[in-house]
């Protein structure tokens, strides 16, 4: 999962336990009036949500290109980005709406030549981490992932497993295949009938850092651990049984976690919205409610809240500088994730409202 190319303060609580507080009018209020232009997708009217994940969902479902996806601009030239397009269809299903959107970004991940740029061709080129995200998105969205866009994404996945439980790049141009891939791996396979491959299991485990963490890459000199990575870790290693290797990668989260609230990247100081967003699921979703708790309430400090110009309301800042376009669709999408709580290994789409939801905010 890419992670660094990746007010409501009244709310401390997240999603996952909100509506035991809060009447469902409240919640989800009234619809509000007038459309909502924004990035290159206009939605109607939209619902007003007091939920600090449905607003930024729905903020990120009015910045999709063509109201399908999302692209990358590299020397002026824009990309088509398969990665953060998922990233936003897992945001969508974690905050329970803009269900419309979502479908309409996995349709467009199912188009044969947008699958053919993200996971290879299948036979010289195959992605192990595009591939097992992939297949976590088909699953989370209710997709038959044995024959997604004419793919068997978990056959493919199988077929990248090395002997050593490592998933693997079939590539000219290098193995990439890194603690992302291999836990987003395990993660979707074990929603699969057949499970995640035990040697996989191994092989994540065997990574872990003496302190606990987990390191991006694999085989270093020097076992360091990234706040990112070992997020994920625990969520694959606690869906796959392996309950003392993840508590051992939560506590080592909790340690590192910054002193407002917050998580920072490897080798940073300051807390950002990608990694606090990803150890705060990991946290909550794993029971961890202090620390998680924690880490919600500094995602909901770099959410853009009512003072901020009505086409920002809702989006999350990458960082405490302030709301910049470049990162934003990102630390987003990502910051969904905490805000929401709910972990990958049981997320799922089912019952998601149609609507982009807006910020309710007072009229002036």
């Amino acid at each position: 999962m890419p992670v660094r190319h990746r007010t409501l303060g009244l709310l401390a609580i997240p999603a996952l336990v909100l509506g035991a507080v809060l009447p469902a009018s409240a919640a989800h209020a009234a619809p509000a009036t007038g459309a909502h232009t924004t990035g290159a997708h206009t939605t109607g009217p939209g619902t007003a949500t007091l939920r600090p994940d449905a607003a930024a969902a729905g903020w990120l479902a009015r910045q999709l290109v063509n109201g399908d996806h999302f692209e990358s601009v590299f020397d002026g030239t824009a990309y088509p980005d398969q990665g953060l397009t998922i990233d936003a269809v897992l945001a969508f299903a974690a905050a329970g709406g803009s269900d419309q959107a979502a479908a309409r970004a996995t349709a467009w991940l199912a188009r044969p030549e947008i699958l053919a740029g993200y996971l290879g061709d299948g036979t010289t080129e195959a992605y192990a981490g595009a591939t097992a995200k992939l297949l976590l998105a088909a699953e989370v969205r209710g997709e038959n992932p044995n024959a997604f866009g004419g793919v068997d994404l978990p056959a493919r996945l199988r077929s990248l497993l090395s002997a050593s439980g490592r998933f693997s790049d079939r590539s000219q141009w290098g193995d990439y295949s890194n603690a992302f891939g291999q836990s987003l791996a395990l993660i979707s396979l074990q929603r699969t009938p057949e499970g995640a491959p035990a040697a996989a299991v191994d092989f994540l485990a065997g990574t872990q850092c003496a302190d606990g963490g987990f390191p991006v890459a694999f085989g270093q000199a020097t076992c360091t651990a990234d706040p990112d990575a070992t997020a994920l870790a625990a969520q694959a290693l606690a869906a796959t049984g392996r309950t003392a290797k993840a508590q051992a990668g939560l506590g080592w989260l909790t340690a590192h976690q910054n002193a407002d609230g917050g998580f920072a990247a490897a080798g940073a100081a300051a807390s950002n919205a990608n990694s606090t967003g990803l150890a705060t699921e990991a946290l909550l979703s794993a029971g961890h409610l202090v620390p998680g708790l924690k880490g919600w309430g500094r995602l909901v400090k770099f959410q853009q809240g009512c003072s901020a110009a009505p086409a920002l309301r809702g989006a999350v800042a990458y960082d405490a500088t302030g709301f910049n376009a470049a990162t934003g669709v990102r630390a987003t999408a990502q910051a969904v994730l905490g805000l929401s709580g709910k972990g990958l290994a049981a997320l799922t789409a089912h019952g998601a409202r149609p609507a982009d939801p807006v910020l309710a905010c007072p009229a002036r």
